[in-house]
């Protein structure tokens, strides 16, 4: 039997290579009917930093979750209008509306694996597309890699779209 995609997770850290990775995402999701949620992780602000700031004082504290609120509530506005233009942009290549083709935009905050593992998992996701910035070999193995940890880690198909190639206007 051939594996069917009808459902696709395309993760963006909002990078130009990110957007590049989107169609990749968007072709996909042509080729195969499928609809595609958006994933942004926001990463954990150490806990060292919020006990700083909380035992500084109460009124700090409470600016401090607010400020992450609002944080997470303007990714989320930023993503659907990178989106959008991206869509707007990339049309005349690809042909019909992309942004009909995304079902969901989800903006998490934690470490970024993790979150596009449990999201893919939890929303059924038939494949993970990311990009990766290609940061060579002495980063990778000291850093790690988002894009090398989700393959390591996953059962599913995953879609690694390195960087575009400089002469690529996108």
């Amino acid at each position: 039997m051939v594996p069917q995609i009808k459902k696709i997770i395309y993760t963006t850290d909002l990078t130009k290579n990110s957007l590049y990775a989107f169609y990749f995402a968007v072709d996909l999701a042509r080729e195969h009917d499928a609809s595609i949620t958006i994933l942004h992780c926001v990463d954990v602000i150490p806990a060292s930093a919020y006990a700083e700031v909380r035992f500084a004082s109460l009124d700090a504290s409470k600016i401090f979750e607010e400020n992450k609120k609002l944080e997470k509530e303007e990714g989320v506005i930023k993503i659907k209008e990178e989106v959008q233009q991206f869509c707007r942009s990339a049309e005349s290549e690809i042909g019909t509306p992309c942004v009909d083709l995304v079902s969901e935009i989800i903006v998490k905050e934690g470490h970024p694996v993790e979150e596009i593992l449990n999201t893919a998992d939890t929303k059924e996701c038939d494949v993970i597309v990311l990009g990766t910035h290609g940061k060579g070999w002495l980063k990778h193995t000291f850093l790690g890699s988002v894009a090398s940890s989700v393959l390591e880690r996953t059962r599913k198909p995953v879609f690694i779209i390195p960087l575009a190639s400089e002469k690529r206007n996108n």
